[in-house]
């Protein structure tokens, strides 16, 4: 008996929580979505596939690559084309068809002219899918989009189409079917999530593509965080704690970097590294944990050098241009110099300088 897994494609480029009608859209993976795709890959290591197919969209095609095998496209996996609304916001969708918009509620196939009805992409996928698996040997992997897999999915578990909406998977979840001449009706889902080691993180941090700059500032960071939990009595997580320092700064250059990388983590599955993630840049008080020992190595890393605390904070005063700034950089300062003499203190030596 074969397997067959259906992986919808990884989170697009627009930003975590947007709600977008994104049918034929031709939208590339974003940060998220390029990290997903690696916990993907990593999850499914142990998957043997024969032959990877994917739709020809390139959000679909960039979530297959790391799956190790150059994918076939398939046209016929397409996602569902929805017409006038393809693209947009869903706000600006109910804005400008409000009456079509509200009937959803009570006709979920509801498409406005000229898209394509979910029926439509049943009678199209049904055979792709078939041909894929005729087409090659072993297991294969599919890698589509939420209304492709949806219309398959109601098809093979014989449900009807008006209730096939909780079949839609997340971003990269997969579904596992049974091919012996025919699909078998038990199906197995999950969402992949890989152990976060240090190896992961630095591919994950590479995925998710803040530069070089920041690349080399993470690496640095975890190198200098490691080094004083090494110091302290107390025994840290030093796994968690490397992974974490290398993923600080995935999200340098988006709005309020540490809230949105540390979001990006908990949508991964990686809640205990995006708690780490979301206090690094702005931590007061607490114990002598990973997150004290996080907030404490970025302080004292400049680009990727070690520089101290006092030369670190001098350097980045200048860009403080507001009062609120100069006060948010006073309440760091103070919160870093009182961690610094709580470490020394603990260490019985001067541990940071």
């Amino acid at each position: 008996m074969r397997k067959v897994c259906l992986i919808r494609h990884g989170h697009p480029a627009f930003p975590l929580g947007a709600h977008v009608c994104l049918g034929r859209t031709d939208t590339p993976l974003g940060p998220l979505g390029r990290m997903q795709a690696v916990t993907l890959a990593e999850a499914l290591r142990g998957e043997s596939f024969d032959t990877v197919f994917s739709s020809p969209l390139v959000r679909c095609r960039e979530t297959a690559a790391p799956l190790g095998k150059g994918p076939r496209l398939v046209d016929a996996l397409a996602e569902q084309d929805m017409g006038p609304w393809d693209g947009l916001d869903f706000s600006e969708i109910r804005a400008r068809w409000p009456e079509l918009y509200a009937r959803r509620a009570s006709e979920p196939l509801l498409v406005p002219p000229g898209a394509e009805p979910l029926a439509e992409v049943q009678r199209r996928v049904i055979p792709a899918l078939e041909r894929c698996v005729r087409e090659s040997e072993g297991d294969i992997a599919v890698v589509a989009h939420a209304s492709v897999i949806q219309a398959l999915l109601a098809d093979i578990e014989r449900i009807p189409l008006e209730e096939s909406r909780p079949l839609r998977p997340p971003y990269t979840g997969c579904v596992f079917l049974a091919w012996n001449g025919g699909f078998s009706p038990e199906v197995h889902s999950f969402s992949p999530c890989a152990p976060l080691t240090p190896t992961l993180a630095e591919k994950l941090l590479r995925a998710a593509a803040p530069g070089e700059r920041v690349e080399a500032h993470c690496r640095a960071v975890a190198k200098e965080a490691l080094r004083i939990a090494r110091a302290l009595p107390s025994t840290l997580d030093e796994k968690l704690l490397h992974a974490a320092a290398l993923l600080h700064d995935a999200a340098r250059g988006e709005a309020q970097h540490a809230a949105c990388g540390a979001a990006w983590l908990r949508e991964l599955g990686y809640g205990p590294a995006a708690a780490l993630v979301e206090r690094h840049h702005d931590w007061e008080s607490g114990p002598l944990d990973e997150a004290a020992v996080l907030f404490l190595a970025d302080k004292l890393i400049r680009e990727d050098e070690r520089v101290g605390l006092e030369a670190r904070f001098a350097e980045s005063e200048s860009r403080c241009t507001t009062a609120e700034a100069r006060a948010a950089h006073a309440r760091r300062l103070k919160a870093a110099r009182e961690l610094k003499n709580r470490i020394d203190t603990a260490c019985g030596y001067e541990v940071v300088v």
